[in-house]
């Protein structure tokens, strides 16, 4: 069972891993929020970004392997709590070589550390759930798609989430995310289509909003059932 809140309201912590507010990714946090929020969930959105985190490994949080009680910094303490103090954590960012883009992964590196995400045998993250929506510029159609997806399943489902504790994570691959869309063909040849624009651009939009937010519905009506 997840942690409960006063009021019987749960908490949904919504990261966002983009430099850009105008982002399509920041668009997709954004909407996904409001969809948690009309389901039941008080907020908690975490721009990374705009919140000036920094990603990089520093001395302070450097895990201490014969001490996992170590007082980090007072930065990723406040994360942590926000950790805590959810029950989901919802991910949202675009797809960089197949993996998180850099201020997400330092973001794990620094905050779900040594002694509070995992080296425990009860786990203090235990009974949450994780859910990492992940944009990519591939095709839907592309083969790319299929390894992608499971490369992206193995690294942040069993290598993270699972490893912490969380009750249950899924990985939501939205394709079809650039405005020039992108493939290769059985030859190994990029091909790089025309940019999509007016009525054809919108009606990409609202396919990927579509997508998004049947995952993000689905996500938190299974979220529901288990509690």
């Amino acid at each position: 069972m997840t942690q409960q809140h006063g009021s019987d309201t749960r908490t949904a912590l919504v990261v966002v891993a983009h430099h850009r507010t105008d982002s399509l990714t920041a668009h997709t946090a954004r909407r996904a929020a409001a969809r948690l929020e009309a389901a039941g969930y008080r907020i908690d959105l975490l721009d990374l970004h705009a919140e000036g985190f920094d990603p990089r490994m520093n001395v302070s949080d450097q895990p201490d392997w014969g001490d996992r009680e170590k007082p980090y910094s007072d930065e990723t303490h406040a994360h942590m709590r926000r950790i805590l103090d959810a029950d989901v954590v919802v991910a949202v960012f675009p797809v960089y070589w197949q993996h998180v883009p850099a201020i997400l992964k330092g973001w794990i590196d620094r905050v779900w550390n040594y002694g509070f995400a995992y080296g425990r045998s009860k786990p203090r993250l235990a009974g949450k759930r994780m859910l990492w929506l992940a944009l990519a510029g591939a095709t839907s159609d592309d083969p790319v798609v299929e390894g992608m997806r499971t490369l992206l399943e193995t690294n942040l489902s069993e290598g993270i989430a699972s490893y912490c504790g969380f009750s249950r994570s899924t990985v939501g691959l939205l394709t079809d995310a650039e405005e020039r869309p992108q493939s290769f063909d059985a030859e190994g040849t990029l091909l790089v289509g025309e940019a999509v624009a007016g009525a054809a651009r919108e009606a990409q939009y609202a396919d990927l909003d579509r997508r998004a937010g049947e995952i993000v519905e689905r996500f938190a009506a299974e979220e529901l059932v288990t509690a």
